[in-house]
């Protein structure tokens, strides 16, 4: 998440960024946008369904929230972008009771709140009623060659065409699935013999869970992942457990050298132990100590994941998509989190890490850099 500073006298930029900072093209939806002072630097971007904010009973709610969110961002100004199929001046429909109910909320706060309209066709300021918006609106094309869209590209920004593209993972083949199959079972297997022979051998067991997430980043950064089924079925197998889950974890943050191998190891946990996991994982949580994850080691770590997922159980990755859901939350992308994170309590309701996850989401709380650079 960047802040791009832009002048609100320049609104086809605004509405080129938006789609790149939600990750996708918005259908039927309505976006508030944060302007933060002194210059109008672009802030919080957060969308939610239109019909839903203009619902008579739920919709002023829903406003009113959305600008405790905008408030708590530092705004002090805001845009409505909404996403509509076709221009909405002058016809019944979602668009005008959206835009009541956000204004009204906003009055006091934020002041008139602008709203601009994307169509299926063209983009149109909702309040223009002379020629600068013509019917339909400007033509889309216009977006396209703006200074932010261009530097975004640039920079390899990707806009997928729906939400549900963001977080989509695609299966692998029945033969590859099956391979791993009988790695994951096998491993579960020794698992089993491991809890009956004691500590030490769920020690040992556990450390080569962990030895083979470090194999599969290796070979993520050397390369697409292979066919076979390790390292992917021993994760998928390692990660059911939760000292383990925490362990890769950890292996997540940079700096952190050999505790994930201490996490395993050391049994019952040490005091210094414990400090040094919560100094870990303040990088990711704390507003004063939290840092931007690093964007190729992310990267890699979320291939890892993506695979470990396209190669295992369909419907019992809860572990796999909840840390992919908590790597595109510290990165910022809140909307690929919320997919990811809906995948995980599918495959498991009781999951914890999940549900402490999805609260930090249904409460909109950033990860600790995001805090720290306000």
């Amino acid at each position: 998440m960047q802040t791009t500073t832009l002048r609100v006298s320049e609104p086809q930029e605004i509405l080129a960024l938006v789609p790149h900072r939600l990750g996708f093209r918005p259908r039927d939806s309505a976006v508030a946008v944060s302007l933060r002072p002194p210059r109008g630097a672009v802030g919080l971007v957060v969308r939610v369904d239109l019909p839903h904010l203009a619902d008579e009973e739920d919709g002023p709610l829903l406003a009113r929230t959305l600008v405790a969110h905008l408030g708590r961002d530092g705004a002090s100004r805001a845009i409505l972008v909404l996403y509509t199929d076709r221009d909405p001046r002058g016809e019944e429909g979602s668009a005008q009771p959206a835009v009541r109910h956000l204004r009204e909320a906003a009055a006091d706060a934020l002041g008139d709140v602008l709203v601009w309209v994307v169509t299926s066709t063209g983009y149109l300021s909702l309040d223009c009623a002379d020629d600068c918006c013509p019917p339909g609106g400007r033509p889309l094309r216009d977006l396209d060659s703006t200074q932010v869209g261009a530097a975004l590209v640039l920079a390899g920004s990707a806009v997928a065409d729906s939400r549900e593209d963001i977080a989509r993972i695609r299966p692998q083949s029945g033969d590859v699935r099956r391979s791993v199959a009988r790695v994951r079972r096998r491993w579960e297997h020794r698992c089993e013999e491991a809890l009956l022979a004691g500590a030490d051998a769920v020690g040992r067991w556990r450390e080569d869970s962990l030895s083979a997430w470090r194999d599969a980043v290796a070979i993520v950064e050397a390369g697409e992942p292979g066919p076979g089924g390790a390292p992917w079925g021993r994760i998928e197998a390692g990660l059911a457990d939760r000292r383990v889950r925490d362990s890769v974890l950890v292996a997540l943050v940079p700096g952190t050298a050999d505790l994930p191998e201490r996490c395993v190891r050391t049994v019952p946990s040490t005091p210094e132990l414990d400090a040094a996991l919560g100094g870990a994982m303040a990088l990711i949580l704390d507003p004063s100590r939290g840092v931007v994850p690093p964007v190729r080691a992310t990267a890699v770590n979320e291939a890892v994941l993506e695979a470990v997922v396209a190669r295992g159980r369909t419907g019992a990755q809860a572990p796999a998509l909840t840390l992919l859901a908590l790597l595109a939350w510290w990165r910022g992308d809140g909307a690929r989190a919320r997919l990811l994170l809906d995948g995980a309590l599918d495959a498991d309701a009781d999951y914890h890490l999940a549900e402490l996850l999805d609260d930090a989401l249904m409460a909109a709380i950033p990860p600790g850099w995001v805090r720290h650079g306000d």
